[in-house]
């Protein structure tokens, strides 16, 4: 008897079945920056950004403010601070700017350090560091405003506080155990290392120049408070995530206490 016409295609041996294929995962896709990868840089540049705007919408020159504008909208002044008790100052002078120029230069150095230190602090580390460095630079420009007796000079400004990221940066860089080539660690340890200096350099500079005025102690006090910080950091930034958090915290408040201290110790020198 003739075997019945066979199906087209594979055909299996009796009782034989062929075997199962695993499932196989989703290819890999690559991620690329979205909008939120910093989002404490980004909230740091639009509260900058908001509070030039709101300055200038309330009458401030968005080129050349006046000194009574800069004071009235947060900027630093030894004698309000000392004799008025306005020590909020130190804070809010690291928000307000001296025209469009100005805020322009610090905002573009902010975003690039942020865009860079932000994934090895993390958001509310970076905003943590922008605050405790701008206040520490302050302080350090207040300190040689009472020793030289000069209580009519305003501050204002984030670039203590973007002089701070850099110094941080420099420390937390030099930690070989981070999942990045050690060559790309170095160039962009060295990266940051030329613009602090390059920067400071500027900053010395323009002492020649009387008509442009750059607190440089406020930029170094920033730069050493940010160097200072990284120093307790470094040791636990790939020790896991619960211990690094737990040592940036305690990191911060001991520095916001050296701050309030070092702040003390001004206000006794000025009497």
């Amino acid at each position: 008897m003739p075997l019945p016409p066979q199906p087209e295609g594979e055909v299996f041996p009796p009782n034989s079945y062929p075997e199962p294929v695993p499932p196989q995962p989703a290819p890999r896709q690559r991620r690329t920056p979205g909008v939120f990868s910093a989002p404490g840089t980004y909230f740091l540049v639009a509260v900058n950004c908001a509070v030039f705007l709101w300055m200038v919408l309330h009458g401030v020159s968005a080129s050349a403010p006046t000194v009574g504008q800069l004071q009235h909208f947060g900027a630093t002044n030894a004698g309000l601070i000392l004799h008025q008790g306005e020590w909020y100052r130190l804070l809010s002078a690291t928000f307000v700017h001296v025209g469009l120029l100005h805020i322009a230069t610090n905002m573009w150095c902010l975003w690039n350090l942020g865009l860079l230190g932000e994934p090895l602090i993390g958001p509310m580390g970076m905003v943590a560091v922008y605050l405790l460095t701008g206040v520490a630079g302050n302080l350090l420009s207040l300190l040689v405003n009472v020793k030289t007796h000069d209580y009519a000079s305003v501050g204002a400004g984030a670039s203590g506080a973007v002089f701070g990221l850099a110094g941080i940066l420099i420390i937390l860089l030099s930690n070989h155990k981070l999942p990045i080539p050690v060559f790309e660690l170095k160039r962009l340890r060295s990266s940051v290392i030329r613009f602090a200096l390059l920067n400071l350099a500027i900053g010395l500079g323009t002492v020649l120049l009387p008509v442009i005025r750059i607190d440089n102690f406020a930029h170094l006090g920033g730069f050493l408070f940010g160097l200072a910080l990284g120093v307790p950091l470094l040791s636990r930034m790939t020790s896991g995530r619960v211990r690094y958090l737990a040592r940036q915290k305690i990191t911060f408040a001991g520095a916001a206490l050296v701050l309030s201290l070092f702040g003390y110790f001004i206000v006794a020198l000025g009497r």
